[in-house]
């Protein structure tokens, strides 16, 4: 049936009816049609009061221009049934809404919203080519530029360095189990000869990498992943995936097939940046390891920061018997001691002694307690931990990891995983939030928490926190720093 033209917008002629391509798509309502190809769809939510806003989707029309579209949560079960990525469609009536200053995935300036009288449906017979898909791929330095700014989210195309802590020289071994809990896996990509970025997918996004990375039957060496978000962590760039994000590999589109194709003729391009410079702890204040802890994408992490002792708790001290192999709590059996950390390859342990000790320290930022734990201690005074230090006011760097427990518990308790001396050059600034195991031995804390060690795994020693955070008694910290 012929549709009445609004008189602000032209439209095209071909062989079916008069068409508008989104070139035209302007503010306001439209009595006309559209044909796109549905590219992609996702819900929209609302982070704060977790409520559906609506469903949104990326279009492209026979002219490969992109535009976004929207659908209000009252009309989705109307159009929802017939919706599948790929194929094509017609719209007739429908809103030309402006576009959102917040994470757009479109350069168009408007968005193709469903109406009330919008009329949706498939077409299956298409005399007229539509492109499949249409990437916005940025660079370092382009994400560097847009770093924080919440704008448009863009597209990411390289090779992986790292995969979930593990490098590709072997297939890396993927725990679902493990990502089902943590809701997201982190990858290490460097597009051509850029530096190294660190990518955290979440949630779906996670989901998908894990299953295609796994359908292919050699290790895959390429990635692009679309609309990621870009944000300053510690002073480090990383790219995070978002609702719309989706992930390829090696042959999935024609973008992936270049760049392998160009990484296969270019063999060096892959070992220019080894796994040990990009694993770099980066070096953070107190301050920052504490805000970073609040982020809802805060994960495991390690870094640097160079604290002042100004104390020691007396009185704090324990310890327990600790599996060799691991470092998690041992419990007796009939005959022998067993690791209870269901990852530990040891079935049976003859057991460690771990001490534990609590220093007050701070540096210009923030003030806090770093717990020592026994060889970490050793590194610190030549002593173990049970034998701590009698002289205040000593600077050291501190190496220290965040874990699962600085999140869940009412603690900001941080793992610390050795002590190097001032001298010791600062490592090359890299990972912010990286997955890789390093034998932790000390934790952070800024209360009197009281924390058990951990009876599953060895990388904290304060996870099953038995106190809530008391809080620091400034005049305490004021009184020791004027004793200097």
């Amino acid at each position: 049936m012929a549709m009445k033209r609004n008189g602000k917008s032209p439209a095209s002629s071909d062989s079916y009816e008069k068409v508008m391509f989104f070139r035209d798509v302007s503010l306001g309502p439209h009595e006309t049609r559209l044909r796109f190809r549905l590219i992609h769809f996702w819900e929209a939510q609302n982070p704060v009061k977790k409520t559906l806003i609506g469903l949104e989707m990326l279009l492209i029309d026979e002219q490969g221009t992109v535009i976004q579209g929207f659908i209000p949560p009252g009309r989705i079960k109307k159009y929802l049934p017939e919706m599948k990525r790929g194929s094509v469609y017609e719209l007739i009536n429908f809103y030309g809404s402006k576009n959102k200053p917040m994470y757009r995935v479109a350069d168009h300036i408007t968005t193709v919203s469903f109406a009330w009288k919008s009329e949706l449906s498939v077409l299956h017979d298409i005399p007229i080519p539509f492109d499949e898909d249409l990437f916005r791929m940025h660079l370092y330095e382009d994400f560097e530029a847009n770093c924080d700014l919440k704008g448009d989210v863009y597209d990411v195309l390289g090779h992986m360095k790292l995969v979930d802590g593990q490098i590709l020289t072997e297939r890396p071994t993927i725990d679902e189990a493990k990502i089902a809990t943590t809701r997201h896996i982190m990858i290490h990509v460097q597009s051509h000869e850029g530096p190294v970025m660190k990518l955290y997918l979440w949630d779906q996004a996670a989901t998908d990498f894990c299953k295609k990375f796994k359908s292919y039957e050699n290790t895959p060496t390429v990635v692009l992943v679309t609309a990621v978000n870009t944000k300053r962590l510690g002073g480090t760039m990383a790219l995070s995936s978002m609702s719309p994000t989706r992930v390829f590999m090696d042959y999935d589109v024609q973008p992936t097939i270049d760049y392998f194709a160009w990484l296969s003729s270019n063999p060096e391009i892959a070992k220019q940046v080894s796994a040990e410079v990009v694993t770099k702890r980066e070096t953070m204040t107190i301050s920052d390891i504490f805000s970073y802890m609040t982020l809802e994408s805060a994960k495991d992490a390690f870094f640097e920061c160079t604290a002042t002792i100004d104390d020691v708790v007396h009185g704090s001290a324990w310890y327990y018997i600790a599996c060799t192999g691991c470092h998690s709590k041992a419990t007796k059996s009939a005959n022998s001691l067993i690791c209870t950390n269901p990852r530990c390859v040891k079935d049976t342990t003859a057991g460690v002694a771990q001490y534990r000790a609590k220093i007050s320290v701070y540096d210009s930022s923030e003030q806090g307690f770093f717990v020592l734990l026994g060889d970490a201690g050793f590194q610190l005074t030549g002593r173990h931990a049970s034998e701590l230090v009698s002289s205040y006011f000593e600077t050291h760097k501190f190496c220290v990891k965040v874990t699962d427990h600085n999140f869940s518990c009412n603690t900001r308790a941080i793992t610390v995983t050795k002590i190097l001396p001032l001298e010791t050059p600062s490592p090359t600034k890299g990972s912010l939030g990286n997955a890789i195991a390093e034998p932790s031995m000390e934790a952070v804390q800024t209360g009197s928490d009281v924390c058990e060690p951990s009876k599953s795994r060895g990388d904290s020693a304060d996870e099953e926190c038995k106190r809530t955070f008391d809080s620091v008694d400034p005049e305490r910290v004021k009184r020791a720093r004027c004793e200097k």
